[in-house]
């Protein structure tokens, strides 16, 4: 079948097997925009150790995930339902430190002979660390095929109607007949170092934005939360990054019930499925929190395929 244009979901992606762990984490910190050394050698060096330091704990963290990350399975069907709902489109994803990579996904469009390609950030807020870095693995990759299509650009969609919407739609799901005055709505987004931010790079922002938003749109629908609050996760290293921390945010509304929801997340991962289902479960029970919830990420919901339609026809 000759399709009339691709679409590429970009992601970071995760080792899809215990024996990737080591791969994906030398391809994350040999990136420029991961690790901000501009010497080669030098972030080469340094992200080794990094890599060494982190290698079990990470193996440890996909063993209690099942030997891998779901990332790239759910991506898959989440292109199988934009598939099946526009048929004349190429779907297809390419990962930033696992497989499949940018450049092959690109040499197969390139085969098809396809030369109008959508890149689709999956990421809803913008960032340097994420958002630049996949579309900079696409460009660079585009130059090594001498492959010159038109290129069109989703590169954020964070006050979009439609994402909040189906933000709002999980929380009700979630909450099902709870009350939500009954809850304190966290919102929690992947850190970032503060140098980033003051670089203008615009990610807590339009995270505060996105917040904002769902305000406004649960209020509407006559949801309102105890409180809502924004607050990062992940962070790595000894520089200072985004704040507060969500395990802090955590810690200081015990006793009250929590609902989380991963708002930098469109897809489940290690940070959503272990971190905060797991370690910060484990966390909330001992400081008294009897009931915690997270909330799904968007995955290959109807919502999430939706918005991708939207924002690629």
């Amino acid at each position: 079948m000759q399709y009339k244009n691709a679409v590429i979901l970009l992601n970071m992606g995760g080792p899809n097997s215990l024996q990737e762990v080591s791969s994906f984490l030398k391809n994350m910190f040999a990136d420029p925009c991961i690790l901000n050394v501009q010497n080669t050698l030098f972030r080469s060096l340094l992200g080794n150790i990094i890599v060494n330091s982190r290698i079990e704990k990470s193996k440890k963290i996909y063993e209690a995930l099942g030997g891998g990350s779901p990332i790239a399975k759910i991506t898959f069907s989440l292109t199988q339902k934009l598939q099946a709902r526009n048929p004349s489109t190429l779907y297809t994803y390419a990962m930033r430190y696992s497989p499949p990579f940018c450049y092959d996904v690109l040499r197969e469009i390139q085969d098809k002979g396809i030369s109008d390609i959508i890149l689709f950030s999956m990421y809803p807020q913008y960032s340097t660390t994420t958002t630049l870095s996949s579309f900079n693995d696409a460009l660079n990759s585009l130059r090594k095929l001498a492959f010159q299509p038109c290129i069109t650009i989703v590169e954020r969609y964070h006050n979009h109607k439609l994402y909040i919407d189906a933000i709002a739609n999980t929380l009700q799901t979630n909450l099902s007949n709870a009350n939500p005055q009954d809850f304190v709505l966290i919102l929690s987004a992947h850190s970032i170092p503060i140098s980033r931010i003051k670089k203008g790079d615009p990610y807590q922002y339009e995270c505060e934005q996105s917040k904002d938003s769902l305000k406004q749109a649960l209020e509407k629908r006559g949801i309102r939360f105890q409180n809502i609050a924004l607050s990062y996760q992940s962070k790595v290293g000894p520089v200072k990054w985004l704040e507060p921390n969500t395990q802090d945010i955590i810690q200081q509304h015990a006793p009250k019930n929590i609902i989380v929801y991963p708002l930098s997340f469109s897809i489940d991962n290690s940070e959503t499925l272990y971190e905060l289902c797991m370690q910060y479960r484990e966390l909330a029970s001992s400081v008294g929190i009897k009931d915690y919830r997270v909330c799904q990420c968007l995955n290959d919901s109807e919502d999430f395929t939706q918005l991708i339609l939207a924002l690629t026809q």
